[in-house]
């Protein structure tokens, strides 16, 4: 096997502007900016997205800034006890699900201590202030300066496992990951987001403490001409994988990945919401949330009516699920939009589908019910199994199809299905990732140890019982359909299905085939081949090279765009799928 050239730190080049690296250039850069202001008094407001290390941060300016008063929002913040009580609706018991919060930043304060700390500082005649944390605006709302330090989701997970961390207003470090995550998901990183998002065209600086130790700093005005500037060009977000209890070996193998790592389950290639966006600033390296650039341009990257239907979400993620010498995924079943609007407050569904990157002979895949099976009977099964340790037979129940290479699963929530062992799979699905009800998982444990959360409740409502044999094998599987060809390439139809608001068409090419992005986003993977490369015939962008299993977006805004075969692939077969909305009949998707 090949080992592939794959980029695991895709970065974009910004030409134009500087950046300063290391806490040193920093604050000498923050320092001067205040002098340069002229003002008897300037006020700093360092504002922080959740999960920013803001012992690493203060320690930082008190030593860099010695002069200053610094104040600290953290002693605004309501009781602990109190913050737990508002989020619990949101969050409730349950082990994996909670509810979409509406909550703003500013109901974590104490409103009469915000005020105090406002007065305190318009009390200070002369001299640096400083105003740091999360909530520094609600503090002193119109600063002299205004630093925002950010921080990407997956960057906050990683912290939430090493107990560095815990949620929003509440210092629960020793919380449990999932738990943390799932609090985080429904509360903590909306209410951050919005109030994100109210500051954006305000910033001064933005500051990357990604990497401890390490900070790098850019103007604001630098990290919108860098947004503004990449949704005119094919990008990728930097990927990100992790171990598993069902995981495989060929990501590892294939991608280059820690080879002491026990497996790679998962490869999140494009999950905006979770990956981070690297931007070159002259020789710096500078990490942002890749949700920023969604937040930021959303009707540029995403296009009009997209943007009208989904409002600044990027709606469709691309990631792998290995199984390649390893187990099977959980059983499970994604609900219906109805019931995901009505029970946890998201404003559509995870409809996805499976396409095999690679697939051995004996690789399969459980999709659909059998015919005639019993409701009852099969829940009965999986309780019995659930709480007594029990076995389920599967294939008593679910269809087991055998499945090849460059197959096309496609999955309409409400089907019970899940993927056999020795497989790589491509999963092309709408973003709301974290609603999968597991229903079995083989009597395993996760990694941690300990059960994996069944959601039996939730599943058994979603379940569409008319999905059997026949239904399955007519509507849903490999439904691959010639759309038409030329001189080198052909185009095919793949899905998903009629329920779907994805479509996704793949591309087969030994020489130029032209695409156009028709005023919505594209998301393709090459699926085929060792490179290929993406070029503007208006030369509206500069050519873009892609690598065998690389996901990348082209922005609505780039218009028409072509792909060939490239380095070492040419003269070769290639293939891409892509993937994009289909706007024909498109709802508003939001939730307000």
């Amino acid at each position: 096997m090949e080992i592939s050239n794959f980029d695991k730190y895709p970065a974009i080049n910004v030409d134009g502007y500087e950046g300063w690296s290391g806490w040193s250039s920093v604050m000498t850069a923050l320092e001067q900016q205040a002098i340069a202001a002229g003002k008897k008094r300037t006020v700093i407001a360092v504002e922080c997205y959740h999960g920013v290390q803001l012992t690493e941060v203060v320690t930082q300016i008190r030593k860099g800034l010695p002069t200053a008063r610094i104040f600290e929002t953290s002693s605004a913040l309501l009781p602990e006890q109190t913050i737990n009580e508002m989020v619990y609706p949101y969050v409730t018991d349950d082990p994996v699900f909670g509810y979409i919060s509406p909550l703003k930043l500013e109901q974590f304060f104490d409103a009469k201590l915000l005020t105090g700390m406002e007065q305190e500082v318009e009390a200070v005649a002369e001299g640096l202030v400083v105003v740091i944390g999360i909530g520094a605006t609600l503090a002193v709302p119109k600063p002299d300066m205004l630093v925002y330090a950010d921080m990407p989701r997956w960057e906050i997970q990683l912290r939430f496992r090493r107990n560095e961390v815990g949620n929003l207003g509440v210092t629960n470090f020793s919380d449990s990951f999932a738990y943390k995550y799932k609090r985080s998901f429904f509360v903590d990183w909306r209410v951050c987001d919005r109030h994100k998002v109210e500051l954006m065209e305000r910033w001064d600086f933005a500051l990357d403490t990604v990497i401890a130790g390490e900070p790098k700093m850019v103007r604001g005005a630098a990290l919108l001409a860098a947004f503004k500037q990449a949704v005119h060009q094919p990008f990728r977000v930097v990927p990100y994988f992790d171990p598993g209890p069902w995981g495989g070996q060929w990501l590892k193998k294939v991608i280059g990945l820690d080879p002491n790592q026990v497996n790679f389950a998962w490869g999140f290639d494009c999950v905006p919401e979770e990956n981070s966006l690297l931007l070159k600033f002259g020789d710096m390296i500078f990490e942002t949330p890749s949700i920023n650039l969604v937040f930021n341009q959303p009707q540029q990257l995403l296009g009009k009516k997209v943007y009208e239907a989904f409002g600044a979400e990027f709606p469709i993620r691309f990631d792998f699920l290995d199984t390649m010498e390893g187990g099977n995924l959980s059983l499970q079943v994604h609900p219906l939009k109805e019931y995901i609007r009505e029970k946890f407050g998201m404003a559509y569904t995870q409809d996805e589908s499976y396409y095999f990157l690679e697939a051995k002979d004996d690789a399969f895949v459980y999709l659909g019910l059998k015919d005639n099976v019993v409701p009852e009977k099969m829940i009965d099964a999986l309780k019995d199994a659930q709480d007594n340790g029990s076995d389920f037979d599967a294939e008593a129940y679910v269809q087991k199809w055998p499945i090849k290479k460059h197959d096309h699963v496609l999955i309409p929530s409400g089907t019970v299905h899940c993927s056999g062992s020795n497989s790589v799979v491509l999963e092309i699905s709408a973003t709301p990732y974290i609603f999968t009800f597991k229903l079995w998982d083989w009597g395993r444990m996760g990694l941690d140890g300990k059960p994996r959360p069944i959601s039996l409740e939730h599943g058994k409502n979603v379940i569409q019982w008319n999905r059997t044999t026949e239904w399955t094998r007519e509507h849903i599987l490999d439904k691959t359909e010639l759309i038409t060809e030329g001189d080198g390439w052909k185009e095919e139809r793949t899905g998903l299905d009629e329920f779907s608001f994805i479509e996704t068409r793949r591309h087969w090419f030994t020489k130029k085939v032209t695409h156009h992005t028709e005023g919505r986003f594209n998301v393709l993977n090459l699926i085929e081949g060792r490179e290929a490369i993406v070029e503007s015939p208006s030369n509206a962008f500069k050519p873009f090279i892609v690598h065998y299993a690389e996901t990348f977006i082209v922005p609505a805004d780039a218009g028409e765009y072509t792909i060939r075969p490239y380095g070492k692939s040419e003269g070769q077969q290639c293939a891409t799928i892509k993937a994009y909305v289909r706007t024909e009949h498109l709802i508003d998707h939001r939730i307000n």
